[in-house]
């Protein structure tokens, strides 16, 4: 049945000729069974080249429907000049050709079509001379071929809300997709950011007391422990973020319910490690801390544990961060002296900890600035927006 279907579907003549054919064996059947209980008036030459024009109309109805449906209407009007009465196949095969063409056309042209028919076969009735000038015999016909009109138009606009639905739902489908693929690269981002954040500040932390520890190692051993012990609460840390890490990977219920990370409330404690690893640290607060959006809170901590990072990789070991909650949101600002023959973690803005800084800020709406100044010293300063709600 199926390969049936595909050939029909692929040869629409050869389709519409068996159509055609089955449905004139199927008319002279008809006459031959009605002629067998009643006396009816023989074909001629006249109804059998009829017969032959609407098969060839209802065969090609598809590939040209205006010329069928006006070579159709022609033979109705020939037929009805030279017999008594309409010849069916004729009338069907009109009917079919005005179906298909408003299928297939405008609904402007096929119903001028239709009206240009219309009125030629009244014409052709009137000028036979077997009908008077108000004359009703053009009715019936008008009526099936009228209706196959109307019924063709309204199946062309049923497919093409069909079609409008079905291209609705592939450019929706689309646009899931995506979205679908923007989440993941922006997921893909975030999870390289924080990836970046925590790992290179607690490796710089281990690197640093490793190199203590192998220095003091021969001359004094004594305060190798305390090395070896900032190297290992580092390890534990940077072990526990990445499980929390992947552990929201891991997850698949929606990631709008898992709890976010805590930002500046942490900030005592990344405190505790830059100092445990030999970078003398400033802090100093202005303005009274309140709770931040997530995304401001989370931004202005990694910014600062990037920049303290930083200063610690590239400085001469001290550091000054201030926090300045303002109305309009919160200001980061970690100033540092650079060593000798470093420029501070990348003066100009390319490296990868000044471009993921950058990108935090931009991902809560904020700025960043990331600079050199004279006299050896590098500054980060990152504005982060959180408006203070009046309620008044």
């Amino acid at each position: 049945m199926t390969v049936a279907r595909r050939v029909f579907a692929g040869h629409p003549v050869l389709t519409d000729t068996l159509v055609a054919v089955l449905l004139t064996a199927l008319a002279f059947v008809t006459y031959l069974a009605s002629g067998m209980k009643h006396q009816i008036r023989p074909l001629d030459w006249g109804d059998i080249a009829a017969s032959a024009v609407a098969l060839m109309v209802m065969a090609v109805r598809r590939k040209w429907p205006r010329e069928a449906l006006v070579t159709a209407t022609s033979g109705i009007i020939a037929h009805s000049w030279t017999h008594e009465g309409r010849h069916p196949m004729l009338i069907l095969a009109a009917g079919m050709c005005a179906y298909t063409m408003a299928t297939s056309g405008s609904r402007r042209d096929t119903w001028l079509i239709f009206a240009g028919c219309g009125a030629a076969l009244y014409g052709g009735d009137v000028i036979s001379g077997r009908f008077p000038v108000l004359t009703a015999a053009t009715i019936p016909v008008l009526t099936f071929v009228g209706m196959a009109t109307a019924f063709g138009d309204a199946t062309r606009n049923r497919r093409a809300y069909l079609a409008e639905v079905e291209e609705r739902a592939r450019r929706a489908e689309q646009t899931r997709e995506e979205e679908a693929r923007r989440r993941v690269i922006q997921e893909r981002l975030r999870i390289a950011r924080e990836l970046h954040d925590v790992v290179a500040h607690h490796i710089a932390v281990i690197n640093v007391q490793a190199g203590a520890a192998s220095h003091m190692l021969d001359r004094r051993p004594e305060q190798v422990r305390p090395a070896l012990d900032h190297i290992r609460n580092a390890g534990d840390t940077v072990l526990k973020e990445l499980a929390s890490i992947v552990g929201v990977l891991r997850q698949s219920d929606d990631p709008d319910g898992i709890e976010p990370t805590r930002g500046l409330a942490r900030l005592p404690e990344l405190l505790d490690a830059v100092a445990a690893s030999g970078l003398q640290v400033t802090f100093q607060q202005v303005g009274t801390a309140r709770d931040l959006p997530a995304v401001v809170d989370l931004a202005a901590y990694r910014i600062s544990q990037e920049a303290l990072t930083n200063a610690h990789k590239y400085g001469s070991g001290t550091a000054e961060l201030t926090i300045d909650y303002t109305r309009g949101g919160v200001r980061v600002e970690v100033v540092n002296a650079v060593a000798t023959g470093h420029d501070g973690g990348g003066s100009g803005g390319s490296g990868y900890g000044i471009v993921g800084m950058r990108e935090r800020a931009a991902a809560a709406d904020g700025t960043l600035d990331a600079y050199a100044e004279p006299g050896g010293r590098f500054t980060v300063r990152a504005s982060l927006p959180a408006p203070i709600e009046d309620h008044s």
